[in-house]
């Protein structure tokens, strides 16, 4: 979940990646996976899709019992509110996900209100910077 990652295990991200346009989306899922490069689209194995991911710098060390590196990837299952907007999550939002809004590299991002309440939530003012806590 996106309130368990901790700012020190994103510590060594140069940048993040983005595969689609985040602005028309409302929130994307965060994780922490374990891929065998700092670097590079990494395989996605998930139902849905992948939206995005961090690189990671020089200095991320791999785990010394795997040999791979823990890096953020960002995706969306199809019942997720971008693909049925008035499904499941119309209101709310899964426990993983954050508003791309308030996301760079090594910022976990957070949650919104646009992210929990949708589009059309009151008050909240989308590529200005400015998030509106829940």
């Amino acid at each position: 979940m996106s309130s368990l990652i901790t700012e020190d295990e994103i510590s060594h991200e140069t940048d993040i990646v983005w595969l689609e346009d985040v602005d028309r989306l409302d929130y994307v899922r965060q994780s922490l996976d374990r891929l065998p490069t700092r670097r590079g689209k990494p395989a996605y194995h998930r139902d849905g899709r992948l939206v995005g991911y961090a690189l990671l710098g020089p200095t991320a060390k791999p785990s010394r019992s795997s040999g791979t590196f823990r890096r953020r990837v960002f995706w969306l299952l199809p019942h997720d509110r971008d693909s049925v907007p008035e499904g499941l999550y119309a209101k709310g939002a899964p426990a993983e996900a954050i508003d791309p809004g308030t996301l760079a590299a090594r910022v976990k991002g957070r949650k919104t209100r646009r992210s929990e309440d949708g589009p059309a939530a009151a008050g909240t003012r989308r590529g200005t910077g400015v998030t509106l806590p829940l």
